[in-house]
């Protein structure tokens, strides 16, 4: 199999020696990569399952490395090394200014819990709405693959009908364990089928995330689920209400979960530390379109009325991102442009407009108006050219009302324009702070004070370099967009992660000016 390698740009001292041979490039790439992860060797050889006697020859390039090996070893240091041949690539002839108007699309993330939710009817779904990414490509796969017919009906709106009997066994784990989203069929499924496994998933690699929250709360529900290496496995025996279950976290997807669970339990579940994040509420909007009451949407404890069946045939309408609002209003800040963003969920995005009035962001909304399902309140913004100051206080996430967690790392981008140092806590995550010192690549001066903190000095200016995508969604498209801010050609390697969140991205970023190729591999 042919591939493409890798390599850091890390500039190297005079007094190593030259590296002649592309096996030894290879080893002292994933030697400083190793490093880098302050990782030892011993470590990294448990973590390869392989002698670690075996790691100093590879990283003097005394080894063979197979495609299988690159590929294993790019898991292990959260680093892609290798590229299969048919991979996308960026080319952004970055320096250039935004004008005009932008639209935002549907919400990720509410258009694969929607999926996952309509089977909790038995009737055919038809949603509008539904965002033609990667994400949503891998759980219609999921659900083809269990007996689900889902048809696209033009480009956003598609049908689901779930068939009389699933046929679990058949899952389609290669699309599986591509998407953490697999965890919320679930709640539905405990309806349908008395036992059955589905595998673990990687998705985006932002650290160890559980299922605690999942299975405490199902739990309550009558639900057992058994985690082994490969899979969790799931049975029920009776399924009953619970007068008070108390999130043990309160993660969106495990919320999710148990609204699709009790939705089909006859009587009344009150749930608390709910998130009320977006698309938790799409969630419980949907779930009314089918006929079950739920007291309580938009706090944080939910009672959800539910019902024995659900066998309708029904429309309902996904709405906007505000993530992806978000990115649009840093991607106009890191290129100092003048933009209007339409179709934003504004009740979603207020703190964080507030925090970067703030920093001295010049901007208006100009109208207000509601989605297309009747409930998520839109706005149109324009965004000004402004100078910034960087805030004193440190920018931080917090569950909703507070700034989004997958908005955090769009402040990065506007620390880089802000006049001062900014400091960005991104306490949810293990490793995304880590991945977004990629920036420095760039030219940012961004300091990593431990897996949680960056210190960022505002008013560098950015240049063109080679990046490849880090294993996680946001912070791949934080380098996007810098890129559009930085001067000169930039390549950013491997675009998955962005496709998997984002639809045509390239094509809407240079609609209004941006200059993006997309390169395809031979």
């Amino acid at each position: 199999m042919r591939y493409t390698v890798f390599y850091m740009t890390k500039v190297r001292k005079e007094t190593e020696l030259e590296i002649e041979t592309e096996q030894q490039k290879i080893g002292y790439f994933i030697k400083e990569l190793r490093e880098r992860r302050g990782m030892t060797q011993e470590q990294f050889a448990k973590a390869l399952n392989t002698s670690q006697s075996s790691i100093p020859r590879m990283e003097k390039g005394e080894q063979n490395f197979t495609t299988e090996l690159l590929l294993k070893i790019s898991n292990v240091l959260d680093h892609q090394i290798v590229s299969i041949n048919d991979s996308i690539d960026f080319e952004v002839n970055g320096g250039k200014k935004l004008s005009g108007t932008i639209k935002t699309n549907f919400s990720k993330n509410g258009s694969v819990g929607l999926l996952c939710a309509s089977l909790v009817n038995s009737g055919t779904t038809t949603l509008h709405g539904i965002a033609r990414i990667e994400e949503v490509f891998r759980v219609i796969e999921i659900l083809e693959s269990i007996g689900v017919i889902v048809k696209w009906l033009n480009q956003n709106t598609l049908t689901i009908t779930p068939p009389n009997k699933f046929t679990i066994e058949n899952i389609n784990i290669d699309s599986a364990i591509k998407t953490r989203s697999i965890v919320m069929l679930i709640g539905p499924l405990i309806h349908k089928l008395s036992s059955f496994s589905i595998p673990h998933a990687y998705g985006c690699n932002l650290g160890k995330r559980t299922i605690a929250a999942h299975i405490y709360a199902l739990e309550e529900l009558g639900v057992k689920i058994k985690t082994t290496n490969k899979s969790y496995d799931v049975s029920v025996k009776k399924l009953k209400p619970a007068k008070n279950i108390v999130m043990y976290e309160t993660g969106e997807t495990a919320c999710e979960n148990v609204l699709f669970a009790s939705a089909l339990i006859s009587g009344a579940t009150t749930i608390s530390f709910m998130s009320n994040n977006y698309f938790v509420q799409e969630i419980c909007f949907f779930l009314e379109t089918l006929g079950v009451k739920i007291d309580g949407v938009g706090t944080s404890t939910l009672t959800v009325h539910g019902v024995s069946e659900i066998n309708k045939n029904v429309e309902y309408s996904n709405s906007e991102d505000p993530i992806e609002s978000m990115m649009f209003i840093s991607a106009g800040i890191i290129t100092d442009s003048h933009i209007i963003i339409t179709r934003v969920p504004i009740d979603f995005l207020s703190l964080e407009l507030e925090k970067l009035k703030r920093m001295n962001l010049k901007y208006k909304i100009l109208k207000r108006y509601y989605s297309h399902n009747g409930r998520t309140k839109l706005a149109d913004i324009e965004i000004f050219q402004s100078k910034l100051k960087a805030l004193q206080d440190k920018i931080h996430a917090n569950i909703y009302p507070g700034i989004n967690i997958d908005n955090l790392p769009f402040f990065v981008p506007i620390a880089i324009r802000a006049k001062g140092q900014t400091m960005i806590h991104d306490w949810y995550y293990e490793n995304r702070a880590i991945y977004l010192t990629e920036l420095n690549r760039l030219g940012a001066e961004i300091t990593l004070a431990d897996p949680h903190r960056l210190y960022i000095v505002g008013g560098t200016a950015l240049k063109g370099a080679q990046v490849v995508c880090p294993p996680a969604l946001r912070p791949s498209m934080v380098i996007l967009i810098s890129m559009l801010g930085a001067s000169g050609k930039s390549i950013l390697r491997n675009v998955y992660m962005i496709n998997r969140g984002y639809e045509e991205i390239a094509e809407r970023l240079n609609s209004i000016g941006a200059d993006i190729k997309i390169i395809k591999g031979n």
